[in-house]
């Protein structure tokens, strides 16, 4: 059994820890609160888009587009959202088996050159690079300042390679915020753009709590039911409309600007998925040394009180002989 010594030293220990651990969860309670008012911002601009789109496809279903057309793929491009710092549970693991698998299966397809992946996030960059992928730039400081110019230049690029036939696919992987309680990890096919599961994909979100709560992880169970039109809120029209000069040359300035704000969205979205596992996952730290002190205060006082027990018979013992 170990000495009254050694577990005060380990209770100190555990103490230090959970100091460490309660305080980084709360930064990054913080951190995740400026993401949810970064989301919510981009929100309004985002659901606007999408009733623009919505009412041109439903003027004119046939509209396409360079952009909206499949063809024969024989290259592909991967962009991935990581973490630049670690601390956050399984979030940059899970990113990282995912897009293992994909250019393992791509590069079975199409050969291994054939595969190209465009990092943003420190940790899914520097496994990529050592895994020996045809990595493209980094982008790692976009995980820190996320910048909506920056997501434009990177859609211009992959849109220009895509344009002329550079590369044939271009797929995102991300992790989806839902809640605090619940990240999905999200693998989607960016380019070409289909829009019609583009407008059907989940845009809900619970931006009103950083609080890690049973209720908050049954999110998705509690959101099957029909959401209701909110006074404000944009809805769909069915009005035939007029465009000039035609839908086409419109479609082909709008669809752009949804490719740049879906690899925005996939930003914040990466973002506020991390500052919430890492909140998860100091919670969980505290949590767990707050029992483990529990259990080293009981032992402590267990042997204490068998320290003193032992005293007094000695005691007891002396002044019975005496």
């Amino acid at each position: 059994m170990p000495s009254l010594k050694e577990i005060k030293g380990r209770i100190a220990s555990v103490n230090s820890t959970r100091k460490i651990t309660s305080a980084m969860k709360m930064v990054a309670s913080s951190k995740l609160h400026h993401a949810q008012v970064a989301i919510q911002n981009m929100l309004p601009y985002e659901t606007m888009l999408e009733h623009i789109l919505k009412s041109f496809l439903a003027a004119e279903a046939e509209a396409q587009t360079v952009f909206d057309q499949e063809r024969p793929v024989k290259r592909v491009a991967l962009v991935v959202f990581s973490s630049n710092s670690s601390l956050c549970g399984g979030f940059n693991s899970n990113i990282i088996k995912m897009m293992m698998g994909a250019v393992n299966a791509l590069s079975e397809e199409l050969g291994a050159e054939n595969v190209e992946v465009y990092p943003i996030g420190r940790k899914v960059t520097e496994k990529a690079r050592k895994l020996g992928y045809n990595v493209i730039g980094d982008r790692s400081e976009l995980i820190d300042h996320p910048n909506v110019k920056a997501c434009i230049d990177l859609a211009m690029e992959l849109g220009t390679r895509f344009y002329y036939g550079e590369i044939d696919k271009v797929e995102i992987i991300y992790h989806h915020f839902k809640s605090a309680g619940s990240q999905i990890l999200t693998s989607k096919t960016f380019l070409p753009i289909d829009i019609a599961s583009e407008l059907e994909r989940d845009h809900e979100r619970d931006l009103t709590t950083n609080v890690v709560t049973k209720k908050a992880q049954e999110y998705l169970k509690k959101n099957s039911r029909q959401r209701k039109v909110e006074e404000g809120e944009v809805t769909p029209l069915n009005d035939n409309f007029i465009v000039e000069p035609d839908m086409n040359t419109v479609l082909e300035q709008l669809i752009p600007k949804m490719a740049h704000l879906m690899l925005y969205t996939a930003l914040l979205d990466s973002v506020a998925s991390e500052h919430a596992a890492r909140m998860v996952a100091m919670q969980t730290a505290t949590d767990n040394a707050d029992e483990l002190l529990r259990q080293l205060n009981l032992q402590y006082n267990k042997s204490r009180q068998q320290a003193i027990t032992s005293e007094l018979l000695d005691i007891v013992g002396g002044s019975v002989n005496n």
